[in-house]
């Protein structure tokens, strides 16, 4: 486990606008209760309540990853009509003390859903 610092910082902070995720025209997360991680370099990613997101859609693969900051990751496929998107959404269920509040949220990949859209609150 490595700690966030100035070498690789990660700042979580609540996102002021509401967050809209679509896959196959559908609307399969909504929230204004999304959380904004900014880590070191990387461009900010949303991360979204599971109440907030339509979990019967979504179904957990045997993929998982490392990240030496915020913990294992867990993934999963979201599946709206006849279209599939594999491993599209990852999770830190039970992630490093550093980054405890993205714990129960889910964050997107952009290019495996049709959009995530970012509006005024």
């Amino acid at each position: 486990m490595k700690i966030p610092g100035p070498d690789h910082p990660i700042a979580i902070k609540p996102a002021p606008q509401r967050v809209r995720v679509i896959f196959n025209g559908e609307v399969v997360a909504d929230t204004k209760r999304a959380l904004l991680l900014q880590e070191a370099a990387y461009k900010p990613v949303f991360y979204i309540p599971r109440e907030d997101a339509q979990m019967a859609s979504f179904q957990r693969t045997a993929h998982s990853t490392v990240c030496p900051y915020k913990g294992d990751a867990s993934y999963y496929t979201i599946k709206v009509g006849d279209r599939v998107a594999e491993n599209a959404i990852w999770s830190y269920e039970t992630p490093y003390s550093a980054v405890a509040e993205i714990a129960g949220h889910l964050a997107f990949y952009p290019d495996r859903v049709d959009a995530i859209e970012a509006t005024p609150a």
